[in-house]
């Protein structure tokens, strides 16, 4: 390996992320976005920090309260790193209200589209919200005072309250009080117009505009939103805790009223209101940021989807079934035949959904084994697994209870499948099952054969509509002794014996991905052609990006597609001049992980579940596997050239940290993601028309 790179050539985690954020934020800004998407990406923003402030500052506040002052590979002290995070954050939410305050209002308001203040409303609009106010809002309030009988209340992790200063009558002591916005309503109302507009009033304005009516016999000296973020950072004891199952209910729990990391209010806030809430939460000015606008505009997810406004939205692009599927909609005799290659979300997930409901039906197969780390709300594949084993098949399920903010779903499912007769799996101490494989096994004339799909996404339909994610059928006998090898080391905790083509983390993973570098780097040497392309989530691990820095010293070409997180700085003279970093936001989520090196010409294409991140190669199980098939191979080759090509939707990194957009003049415009789309629909056409054409010609016959 070679030495230890200085310091200054790492990227802090934390802020990379940040600019990852930002880029959705550029989502928002750009007005070639229709309307109500761009609301969508300004939801998100506020969504994804959310949970970066539960997880990763909860993390850094963590370790400088246990004493720990270590720097990060970028040289940062947890202290420093919080510091640099607050200002960039202050900066990032800025520019989201700027955007929402004048862009989007303003933008809603041209399709007749309002969020009105309650100051002075017309008498029928006044008497449509007193109804509801008395009918809906009021029953469902909780005033509470805080005094010597009153202590401070426990304030729920991501609520949205009003704080007040109340005076008593006959008194002149201030008193600290606070009202929930019931989550259990929405978060805004639509009231009549007398015009063709619609008109919405957000809950916590209506809840101020009666404020009196819940503190009768106090004089209301000041009010305004507040908001906190609390710790769901909270680990449980794996090894001492007889019930996995029940430590992780537990931690959940424990996570709606843990340390408050951060805490929002309105902007103008009375000074004596926000020093209680500070003192209270035990926070300071940097965990403090003030807010011009609502606050929590996640609301604006559901603002988007509002009846009636198609034309103020994406348009609608339908995943296009597999031509493979067509001609035989026997899934096992199609995967018999060959690979196939599915690219979600241009591509149908239907066919992943149907080979399980096929195995349920067939009374040829015996077994079938699945992992399961995300699934859906009303999952089709865990009903298709219960139904399963309700039939007499053995089932075998995986459920990762350990996915962070899907624990209450998994458990949920994890107990429907035990009910219905599957033998559940709750992961392994210590790690987090995070690979995706599904293995059919079926009785056949010839003797048993093994059905395989693998994945470098979650087996979860929903979501299979707006991530990109690459799937591999086949029935290839190594793929299905590895895979067989893989259940049973998850099932039993054996040992996984030499594989034929896949590679698992922990363990080997990390050294065939060194291993698969250093190729390029020595056949560089040798004066031949070195090129590695990679298509992953985020690019954090230290000793992958020293191999990178070797490779491209010795003149490797490296092209790395990285969604979010980039620790390694490219461009920098002596050390990454031949490595460029790009990352795509648009329409879809960009999940797939794709690996592809030259191999002296001899292209070897890999997917896998891993990004190249130290918790995915060593806290976590999973799978790296090869695309053998050339066809399946040259499509894989295909997805990474367009994805280098994209210039409407790619942001290139700079040495300093930070992106900008590609610019494409003088180049074809390509809007990757609309391209595969185009190619999917294409696939489709053309199988279409060979069977027009096939059909003539038997009846000519």
């Amino acid at each position: 390996m070679m030495s230890t790179v200085s310091k200054a050539n790492f990227i802090n985690r934390e802020l990379s992320w940040l600019e990852f954020n930002y880029r959705v934020l550029e989502e928002a800004l750009d007005r070639t976005n229709p309307l109500l998407e761009r609301l969508k990406f300004t939801a998100i923003v506020s969504s994804n920090l959310d949970e970066f402030f539960m997880v990763r500052v909860a993390s850094l506040a963590d370790q400088i309260l246990a004493g720990f002052n270590r720097t990060d590979p970028a040289g940062l002290t947890p202290e420093e790193q919080l510091q640099k995070i607050g200002i960039r954050v202050n900066e990032i939410v800025q520019a989201q209200y700027q955007c929402y305050n004048t862009d989007l209002v303003s933008g809603l308001e041209q399709e007749k589209i309002y969020f009105i203040k309650t100051g002075n409303l017309p008498l029928a609009q006044r008497q449509y919200l007193d109804d509801y106010y008395w009918k809906t809002i009021y029953p469902v309030l909780t005033p509470m005072v805080v005094d010597q009988s009153r202590p401070f209340p426990l304030i729920l992790n991501k609520s949205l309250n009003v704080a007040l200063l109340v005076e008593q009558e006959g008194s002149n002591e201030p008193l600290f009080a606070t009202v929930q916005v019931p989550s259990v309503l929405g978060r805004y109302v639509e009231i009549p117009g007398e015009d063709d507009g619609r008109y919405f009033v957000l809950l916590e304005e209506i809840i101020k505009m009666y404020i009196d009516t819940i503190f009768r016999g106090h004089h209301i000296l000041a009010m305004g939103c507040y908001r906190v973020t609390r710790n769901a950072d909270l680990g449980y004891d794996e090894e001492g805790a007889e019930d996995l199952l029940e430590a992780i209910e537990q931690s959940l729990r424990m996570r709606r009223w843990s340390a408050v990391i951060r805490l929002e209010v309105e902007e103008g806030m009375n000074l004596e209101l926000l020093r209680i809430l500070q003192e209270e939460m035990e926070v300071q000015n940097l965990e403090t940021y003030l807010l011009k606008g609502p606050i929590d505009l996640t609301f604006l997810m559901k603002v988007s989807s509002i009846d009636g406004y198609d034309y103020l939205r994406y348009v609608p692009a339908r995943p296009q079934p597999i031509p493979q599927f067509l001609e035989n909609n026997n899934i096992f005799k199609v995967i018999v035949r060959e690979d196939v290659l599915l690219h979600h979300p241009y591509e149908s997930f239907d066919p992943v959904v149907e080979l399980v409901r096929q195995a349920t039906q067939d009374p040829e197969v015996l077994a079938i084994k699945q992992t399961l780390y995300r699934v859906s709300g009303d999952s089709p594949i865990v009903k298709a697994l219960a139904h399963a084993a309700e039939k007499g098949k053995q089932v075998t399920v995986l459920v990762e209870l350990k996915a962070r903010f899907d624990e209450e779903n998994n458990i949920a499912w994890a107990r429907r499948l035990e009910k219905s007769g599957c033998h559940v799996i709750y992961g392994l101490i210590g790690l987090k099952i995070h690979c995706k494989a599904l293995l059919i096994v079926r009785k056949e004339p010839d003797g048993i054969k093994r059905y395989v799909h693998l994945g470098t996404g979650n087996y979860n339909d929903v979501t299979a509509r707006i991530y990109t994610d690459l799937g591999l059928f086949t029935s290839n006998p190594y793929f299905g002794a590895d895979i067989s090898a893989l259940f049973n080391m998850l099932s039993g905790y054996s040992y996984l014996p030499d594989l034929y083509k896949i590679d698992v983390a922990p363990g080997g993973l990390r050294d065939k991905f060194i291993s698969l570098i250093n190729q390029e780097r020595d056949n560089s040497k040798r004066g031949k052609k070195g090129q590695i392309i990679a298509k992953m989530n985020a690019l954090v691990d230290e000793e992958i990006i020293q191999a990178l820095y070797g490779a491209s010293q010795v003149g490797v070409e490296i092209d790395l597609i990285v969604r979010g997180i980039c620790c390694l700085r490219p461009g920098v003279e002596g050390l990454s001049e031949n490595i460029r970093v790009r990352s795509i936001v648009g329409r879809y989520l960009e999940h797939s992980r794709i690996y592809y090196f030259y191999n002296d010409g001899s292209e070897s294409v890999y997917l896998s579940s891993a990004d190249w991140m130290p918790r995915n190669l060593d806290r976590r199980v999973e799978l790296l596997f090869p695309i053998e098939d050339a066809d399946n191979r040259e499509l894989v080759i295909e997805i990474l050239e367009l994805s280098l090509r994209d210039t409407e939707k790619s942001r290139i990194l700079l040495e300093n940290g930070r992106y900008i957009k590609l610019k494409s003049e003088g180049r074809q415009k390509i809007n990757s993601q609309d391209y595969f789309y185009r190619l999917a629909k294409r696939a489709v056409e053309k199988y279409a028309k060979f069977e027009e054409i096939h059909l003539k010609s038997m009846v000519i016959d």
